[in-house]
């Protein structure tokens, strides 16, 4: 079995699971191409239908191109999509120049906080790598939060042999993580091989850039890039030395930025 192969079935498995053991669950759609290549796999997963709810948290800061893109994706597919919000930080001014960091908490890990609360979601799907940044390396398929949606690193379940402990004390939320063993690569060379519909804004333009990872338009730059197509993309990751996240402006700002973040539930 090839690589690819063998990481789609063990996500669809997960997803799977995941459906199976927790109840009100909902998958957490960032427009991206990880979380894009997550809602292509649980359409095979469950034969064309998505039994649950997307979730995206919307900023009201995001590159116009991508709700754009969301929109028709949702139409095109007949998915179900709630948008959060964190309302009241916005009409009180919240931005990124009071800070990256605050901002993301309070636009992103409380607006998520508030959503799935409202909504009464036992559990996401999330679409991150362990490969993408060091705090995500940290995490297990199947990840415990408490009732606040804090992450405690030190306090993980081991996962041995793709042996999941998907047995939860109540009122435990639940994170899974269908993506959590492939590479950045290995999305690109899938979203060739699937032919998935990705979003123009990771192809070069005209002035020669692109964009490498999405987020929000303040705080989010391009790349200076010739691939123009998912072929020139993977051509690209093959010898770059850049990370992934190098235009991302809070991981600038502070080194465990995202540990942080993600410790007091960002996703």
């Amino acid at each position: 079995m090839d690589r690819l192969t063998a990481l789609e079935q063990e996500s669809i498995f997960i997803l799977r699971e995941s459906f199976k053991k927790i109840d009100d669950l909902a998958m957490l759609w960032s427009i991206g191409k990880d979380s894009t290549v997550l809602l292509w796999l649980a359409r095979k997963a469950f034969l064309g239908h998505v039994p649950f709810p997307l979730l995206h948290i919307d900023t009201s800061f995001k590159i116009p191109a991508m709700i754009a893109y969301r929109d028709q994706l949702v139409e095109d597919w007949n998915l179900k999509l709630i948008v959060g919000q964190n309302k009241k930080a916005l009409a009180e001014g919240m931005n990124h120049e009071k800070g990256r960091l605050t901002c993301c908490t309070a636009l992103k890990s409380e607006g998520l906080k508030q959503t799935v609360e409202e909504h009464g979601f036992g559990g996401l799907i999330l679409g991150i790598r362990g490969d993408e940044e060091g705090s995500r390396g940290k995490e297990r398929v199947f990840s415990p939060r408490n009732q606040a949606a804090e992450w405690n690193v030190k306090d993980q379940p081991p996962e041995f042999w793709d042996t999941y402990k998907t047995d939860f004390e109540p009122g435990d939320h639940i994170r899974v993580h269908p993506l959590l063993h492939w590479s950045e690569i290995d999305i690109w060379r899938y979203i060739h091989r699937e032919n998935i519909p990705v979003i123009d804004l990771y192809f070069s333009d005209k002035n020669g850039m692109r964009y490498r990872s999405l987020g929000c338009a303040p705080c989010t730059l391009p790349i200076r890039s010739r691939a123009r197509s998912v072929p020139d993309i993977i051509a690209e990751l093959e010898t770059t030395r850049e990370g992934e996240r190098a235009g991302r402006a809070q991981d600038q700002e502070d080194s465990h930025a995202m540990e942080k973040l993600r410790a007091k539930g960002y996703m």
